[in-house]
Protein backbone atom coordinates (compact mmCIF):
# COMPACT_ATOMS: atom_id res chain seq x y z
CA UNK A 1 0.00 0.00 0.00
CA UNK A 2 2.92 2.56 0.56
CA UNK A 3 4.51 2.17 -2.11
CA UNK A 4 1.39 2.29 -4.40
CA UNK A 5 0.40 5.74 -2.52
CA UNK A 6 4.25 6.33 -3.03
CA UNK A 7 3.26 6.08 -7.17
CA UNK A 8 0.50 8.51 -6.54
CA UNK A 9 1.75 10.94 -4.89
CA UNK A 10 5.12 10.82 -7.65
CA UNK A 11 2.07 11.50 -10.16
CA UNK A 12 1.05 14.79 -8.48
CA UNK A 13 2.89 17.88 -10.58
CA UNK A 14 5.45 19.80 -7.90
CA UNK A 15 3.65 23.61 -7.85
CA UNK A 16 6.49 26.02 -7.14
CA UNK A 17 6.15 29.76 -7.06
CA UNK A 18 3.27 31.65 -8.76
CA UNK A 19 1.31 29.66 -11.54
CA UNK A 20 2.40 30.24 -14.75
CA UNK A 21 1.27 32.17 -17.12
CA UNK A 22 1.68 31.23 -21.03
CA UNK A 23 3.08 33.84 -23.30
CA UNK A 24 1.59 34.31 -27.01
CA UNK A 25 3.17 31.83 -28.84
CA UNK A 26 3.13 34.58 -31.68
CA UNK A 27 5.28 36.57 -29.60
CA UNK A 28 7.47 34.04 -28.87
CA UNK A 29 8.13 32.13 -32.03
CA UNK A 30 9.54 32.40 -35.21
CA UNK A 31 8.78 29.72 -37.79
CA UNK A 32 11.77 28.76 -39.83
CA UNK A 33 10.77 26.43 -41.76
CA UNK A 34 8.44 23.85 -43.55
CA UNK A 35 6.66 26.04 -46.15
CA UNK A 36 3.57 26.35 -44.31
CA UNK A 37 3.57 23.30 -42.73
CA UNK A 38 3.51 24.92 -38.83
CA UNK A 39 0.92 27.19 -38.18
CA UNK A 40 0.04 29.40 -35.50
CA UNK A 41 -3.61 29.17 -34.30
CA UNK A 42 -6.19 30.37 -31.83
CA UNK A 43 -4.77 33.63 -31.38
CA UNK A 44 -0.72 32.40 -30.93
CA UNK A 45 -2.29 30.45 -28.46
CA UNK A 46 -1.38 26.96 -30.33
CA UNK A 47 1.02 26.35 -32.46
CA UNK A 48 1.31 23.18 -34.40
CA UNK A 49 4.22 21.50 -36.65
CA UNK A 50 3.75 18.53 -39.33
CA UNK A 51 5.52 16.70 -41.51
CA UNK A 52 4.73 14.82 -44.63
CA UNK A 53 6.82 12.76 -47.10
CA UNK A 54 7.95 15.94 -48.65
CA UNK A 55 8.83 18.30 -45.68
CA UNK A 56 8.91 18.98 -41.83
CA UNK A 57 9.27 21.73 -40.23
CA UNK A 58 10.07 23.90 -37.11
CA UNK A 59 10.32 27.40 -35.53
CA UNK A 60 12.91 29.02 -33.00
CA UNK A 61 12.16 31.43 -30.33
CA UNK A 62 12.84 34.90 -30.61
CA UNK A 63 14.77 35.47 -27.96
CA UNK A 64 18.49 34.03 -26.52
CA UNK A 65 18.47 33.07 -22.99
CA UNK A 66 21.35 32.16 -20.71
CA UNK A 67 19.91 30.32 -17.56
CA UNK A 68 16.46 29.91 -16.50
CA UNK A 69 13.31 27.49 -16.40
CA UNK A 70 11.47 26.80 -19.48
CA UNK A 71 8.08 25.09 -20.13
CA UNK A 72 6.17 24.22 -22.81
CA UNK A 73 3.04 21.95 -23.50
CA UNK A 74 3.45 19.35 -26.10
CA UNK A 75 1.13 17.05 -27.45
CA UNK A 76 2.97 14.22 -29.69
CA UNK A 77 1.75 12.58 -32.88
CA UNK A 78 -0.77 10.13 -32.17
CA UNK A 79 -1.20 6.85 -34.25
CA UNK A 80 1.34 4.67 -35.05
CA UNK A 81 4.28 7.75 -35.65
CA UNK A 82 7.14 5.18 -36.61
CA UNK A 83 10.14 7.01 -37.83
CA UNK A 84 9.46 10.36 -36.73
CA UNK A 85 10.90 12.20 -34.53
CA UNK A 86 10.09 15.93 -32.58
CA UNK A 87 12.81 17.66 -30.78
CA UNK A 88 12.59 20.45 -28.65
CA UNK A 89 15.67 21.56 -27.46
CA UNK A 90 18.05 24.85 -26.28
CA UNK A 91 21.21 25.57 -28.53
CA UNK A 92 23.72 27.64 -29.10
CA UNK A 93 25.51 28.59 -32.25
CA UNK A 94 29.25 27.30 -33.41
CA UNK A 95 31.64 24.66 -33.38
CA UNK A 96 31.65 24.46 -29.70
CA UNK A 97 28.26 24.90 -29.37
CA UNK A 98 26.01 23.96 -26.12
CA UNK A 99 22.55 21.74 -26.17
CA UNK A 100 19.96 20.61 -23.99
CA UNK A 101 17.82 17.99 -25.66
CA UNK A 102 14.42 16.53 -25.75
CA UNK A 103 13.45 14.72 -28.65
CA UNK A 104 10.49 11.84 -28.97
CA UNK A 105 10.88 9.10 -30.92
CA UNK A 106 8.03 8.02 -32.32
CA UNK A 107 7.01 4.11 -32.74
CA UNK A 108 4.22 1.64 -33.69
CA UNK A 109 0.82 2.21 -32.58
CA UNK A 110 0.66 0.96 -29.00
CA UNK A 111 3.90 0.97 -28.13
CA UNK A 112 5.21 3.70 -25.87
CA UNK A 113 7.30 6.62 -27.71
CA UNK A 114 10.96 6.89 -26.53
CA UNK A 115 11.66 10.25 -24.38
CA UNK A 116 15.87 10.79 -25.53
CA UNK A 117 17.62 13.30 -23.64
CA UNK A 118 21.52 14.67 -24.02
CA UNK A 119 23.41 17.35 -23.01
CA UNK A 120 25.80 18.97 -24.63
CA UNK A 121 28.74 21.30 -23.90
CA UNK A 122 31.91 22.88 -25.77
CA UNK A 123 30.28 20.28 -28.76
CA UNK A 124 31.02 17.04 -27.01
CA UNK A 125 27.25 15.43 -26.17
CA UNK A 126 27.22 11.31 -25.79
CA UNK A 127 25.35 11.93 -22.86
CA UNK A 128 22.14 9.95 -23.42
CA UNK A 129 19.42 8.89 -21.37
CA UNK A 130 16.20 7.75 -22.93
CA UNK A 131 12.91 6.50 -20.87
CA UNK A 132 9.43 5.41 -21.13
CA UNK A 133 6.59 7.75 -19.94
CA UNK A 134 3.94 6.93 -17.49
CA UNK A 135 1.28 8.32 -19.76
CA UNK A 136 -0.07 8.28 -23.40
CA UNK A 137 1.97 11.66 -24.85
CA UNK A 138 -0.26 12.14 -27.45
CA UNK A 139 -3.80 11.76 -25.59
CA UNK A 140 -3.59 15.42 -24.15
CA UNK A 141 -0.99 18.10 -23.41
CA UNK A 142 1.89 17.56 -20.61
CA UNK A 143 4.03 19.91 -19.83
CA UNK A 144 7.91 19.36 -20.27
CA UNK A 145 10.59 21.39 -18.44
CA UNK A 146 14.13 22.37 -18.62
CA UNK A 147 15.59 23.84 -15.39
CA UNK A 148 19.26 25.67 -16.44
CA UNK A 149 21.17 26.98 -13.91
CA UNK A 150 25.36 27.83 -12.79
CA UNK A 151 24.96 24.44 -10.63
CA UNK A 152 22.44 22.27 -12.57
CA UNK A 153 20.31 21.04 -15.16
CA UNK A 154 17.03 19.40 -14.39
CA UNK A 155 14.71 17.63 -16.97
CA UNK A 156 11.01 17.04 -15.71
CA UNK A 157 7.74 16.20 -16.94
CA UNK A 158 4.54 17.61 -15.13
CA UNK A 159 6.65 18.64 -12.32
CA UNK A 160 8.62 15.38 -11.80
CA UNK A 161 12.35 15.54 -12.21
CA UNK A 162 13.23 12.71 -14.20
CA UNK A 163 17.07 13.11 -14.97
CA UNK A 164 19.42 15.54 -13.15
CA UNK A 165 22.91 17.17 -15.12
CA UNK A 166 25.17 18.73 -12.50
CA UNK A 167 27.99 21.16 -12.90
CA UNK A 168 31.27 19.14 -12.82
CA UNK A 169 34.24 21.66 -14.00
CA UNK A 170 35.64 20.87 -10.57
CA UNK A 171 36.53 17.76 -12.08
CA UNK A 172 37.29 19.14 -15.88
CA UNK A 173 33.67 18.40 -17.60
CA UNK A 174 32.45 21.41 -19.19
CA UNK A 175 29.27 22.50 -18.17
CA UNK A 176 26.76 25.11 -20.25
CA UNK A 177 27.18 28.18 -18.64
CA UNK A 178 28.62 31.13 -20.92
CA UNK A 179 26.74 30.64 -24.38
CA UNK A 180 23.58 32.11 -24.73
CA UNK A 181 20.69 29.66 -26.26
CA UNK A 182 17.66 29.76 -28.57
CA UNK A 183 14.94 27.41 -27.92
CA UNK A 184 14.23 25.49 -31.37
CA UNK A 185 11.46 22.73 -31.82
CA UNK A 186 11.09 20.19 -35.41
CA UNK A 187 9.25 17.49 -36.32
CA UNK A 188 11.15 15.43 -39.25
CA UNK A 189 11.05 11.96 -41.11
CA UNK A 190 14.28 9.79 -39.31
CA UNK A 191 13.27 6.41 -40.16
CA UNK A 192 16.92 5.81 -40.53
CA UNK A 193 17.38 5.34 -37.40
CA UNK A 194 14.77 6.29 -34.93
CA UNK A 195 12.74 3.26 -34.53
CA UNK A 196 14.41 0.47 -33.50
CA UNK A 197 17.45 1.58 -35.12
CA UNK A 198 15.79 2.09 -38.20
CA UNK A 199 13.87 -1.05 -38.78
CA UNK A 200 10.55 0.43 -38.97
CA UNK A 201 9.97 2.61 -41.46
CA UNK A 202 7.67 5.85 -41.80
CA UNK A 203 4.23 5.34 -43.23
CA UNK A 204 3.16 7.91 -45.20
CA UNK A 205 -0.29 6.75 -45.82
CA UNK A 206 -0.55 8.28 -42.28
CA UNK A 207 0.89 11.57 -43.29
CA UNK A 208 0.77 14.70 -42.35
CA UNK A 209 1.88 14.00 -39.03
CA UNK A 210 1.72 16.75 -36.42
CA UNK A 211 2.61 17.65 -32.82
CA UNK A 212 0.85 20.47 -30.95
CA UNK A 213 2.44 22.74 -28.50
CA UNK A 214 0.85 25.86 -26.18
CA UNK A 215 1.47 27.36 -22.85
CA UNK A 216 5.26 28.61 -23.03
CA UNK A 217 6.63 30.15 -20.42
CA UNK A 218 10.41 31.32 -20.01
CA UNK A 219 11.40 32.67 -16.53
CA UNK A 220 14.82 32.99 -18.14
CA UNK A 221 17.62 35.67 -18.16
CA UNK A 222 16.71 37.04 -21.87
CA UNK A 223 20.46 37.74 -23.85
CA UNK A 224 20.30 40.93 -25.69
CA UNK A 225 23.31 42.98 -27.02
CA UNK A 226 25.65 41.10 -25.32
CA UNK A 227 24.05 41.41 -21.94
CA UNK A 228 21.88 39.44 -19.69
CA UNK A 229 18.51 41.02 -18.65
CA UNK A 230 19.10 39.35 -15.11
CA UNK A 231 21.94 41.86 -13.89
CA UNK A 232 23.64 40.82 -10.87
CA UNK A 233 21.75 38.20 -10.60
CA UNK A 234 17.83 38.96 -10.21
CA UNK A 235 15.23 36.94 -12.63
CA UNK A 236 13.57 38.04 -15.38
CA UNK A 237 11.62 36.97 -17.90
CA UNK A 238 8.32 36.98 -19.80
CA UNK A 239 6.45 36.70 -16.67
CA UNK A 240 9.55 35.95 -13.69
CA UNK A 241 8.10 36.83 -10.22
CA UNK A 242 11.57 35.34 -8.52
CA UNK A 243 14.88 34.16 -9.39
CA UNK A 244 14.50 31.07 -7.04
CA UNK A 245 15.47 28.73 -10.26
CA UNK A 246 19.36 30.56 -10.20
CA UNK A 247 19.55 28.42 -6.89
CA UNK A 248 17.06 25.27 -7.53
CA UNK A 249 18.18 22.38 -6.77
CA UNK A 250 15.94 18.73 -5.68
CA UNK A 251 15.12 18.52 -2.31
CA UNK A 252 14.13 15.35 -0.65
CA UNK A 253 10.48 14.75 -1.80
CA UNK A 254 12.16 15.90 -6.00
CA UNK A 255 15.14 13.40 -5.61
CA UNK A 256 12.66 10.21 -4.50
CA UNK A 257 10.32 11.40 -7.50
CA UNK A 258 13.59 11.08 -9.52
CA UNK A 259 14.73 7.79 -8.47
CA UNK A 260 11.13 6.09 -8.88
CA UNK A 261 11.30 7.93 -12.84
CA UNK A 262 14.65 6.28 -13.28
CA UNK A 263 14.26 3.00 -11.53
CA UNK A 264 10.61 2.23 -13.15
CA UNK A 265 10.74 3.96 -17.11
CA UNK A 266 14.68 4.60 -17.64
CA UNK A 267 15.61 2.31 -20.55
CA UNK A 268 18.93 3.91 -21.08
CA UNK A 269 21.79 5.27 -19.45
CA UNK A 270 25.29 6.07 -21.06
CA UNK A 271 26.56 6.31 -17.54
CA UNK A 272 25.87 2.39 -17.26
CA UNK A 273 27.51 1.35 -20.87
CA UNK A 274 30.49 -0.15 -20.10
CA UNK A 275 30.91 -1.66 -23.28
CA UNK A 276 30.72 1.85 -25.20
CA UNK A 277 33.26 3.25 -23.06
CA UNK A 278 35.26 0.80 -22.53
CA UNK A 279 38.70 3.21 -21.16
CA UNK A 280 35.70 4.10 -18.30
CA UNK A 281 32.55 6.00 -17.60
CA UNK A 282 32.66 9.48 -18.54
CA UNK A 283 34.09 11.70 -15.54
CA UNK A 284 30.72 12.84 -14.33
CA UNK A 285 29.02 9.54 -14.32
CA UNK A 286 31.45 8.45 -11.32
CA UNK A 287 30.74 11.48 -9.07
CA UNK A 288 26.64 11.18 -9.86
Amino acid sequence: MASSTLSYLLLIPLLVGSMMVAANLDQEFDITWGDGRAKMLNNGELLTLSLDKASGSGFQSKNEYLFGKIDMQLKLVPGNSAGTVTAYYLSSKGATWDEIDYEFLGNLSGDPYILHTNVFSQGKGNREQQFYLWFDPTADFHTYSITWNPQRIIFSVDGTPIREFKNSESIGVPFPKSQPMRIYSSLWNADDWATRGGLVKTDWTKAPFTASYRNFNADACIWSNGKSSCGSGSGSGSSSTSSSWLSQELDTTAQERLRWVQKNYMIYNYCTDAKRFPQGLPAECRTS
